[in-house]
């Protein structure tokens, strides 16, 4: 029962594993490219500066990279943290509304349920039924103003993203992989 789940997890980690293999093959030249140019870069500042000068200056350049690399990266990080909190804020604020829009539309049923389900209930749901009856007009322009405050689909901050609130297979947008 369990062999086909744990193929399935043999398969989906070597796919991972090889596609970083494969992208680690790549790198490779590059770094050795990498360590042969900082090698020609110490010796072009040994014969300039002698050996101590020149390593020194290796060290605090390398370490200057080092540290414009880490404020990028932070940076970065930062940036996806705030975004992520605005993706959950927008999330929680359409499943809010969601809720709202769903209690507003269960509401009356769940009145009329209580109606009937009181004694008496019945002969007040006639009553009130006729009332609404003889002033169908009143009643009708009550339902209008009603639905001139109905809520939509368009409402709230989901009016200006340009994707859809849900995608066709169900996944939600807010919530990316990579």
């Amino acid at each position: 029962m369990f062999a086909g789940l744990v193929n399935q997890a043999k398969a989906a980690v070597s796919s991972l594993l090889l596609k970083y293999v494969a992208r680690a093959s790549v790198a490779i030249p590059f770094v050795v490219a990498l360590g042969f140019a900082l090698t020609a870069i110490t010796l072009m500042l040994v014969e300039r500066f002698g050996h101590v000068t020149a390593y020194w200056t290796m060290a605090g350049g390398l370490a200057a990279i080092g540290l414009i690399a880490a404020v990028a990266v932070s940076a970065k990080e930062h940036e996806e943290a705030l975004e992520e909190q605005k993706a959950e804020a927008a999330h929680a604020e359409q499943a809010m509304s969601d809720a709202t829009a769903q209690a507003i539309t269960q509401a009356p049923l769940a009145l009329l349920g209580t109606l009937f389900a009181t004694p008496g209930g019945t002969t007040t749901a006639l009553k009130a039924a006729r009332i609404v009856g003889r002033h169908w007009p009143l009643a009708l322009l009550l339902v209008m103003i009603g639905a001139l405050f109905w809520p939509t689909e368009g409402d709230g901050a989901t009016a200006d993203s340009p994707e859809p609130a849900h995608k066709p297979n169900g996944s939600d947008p807010a919530e990316t992989y990579h």
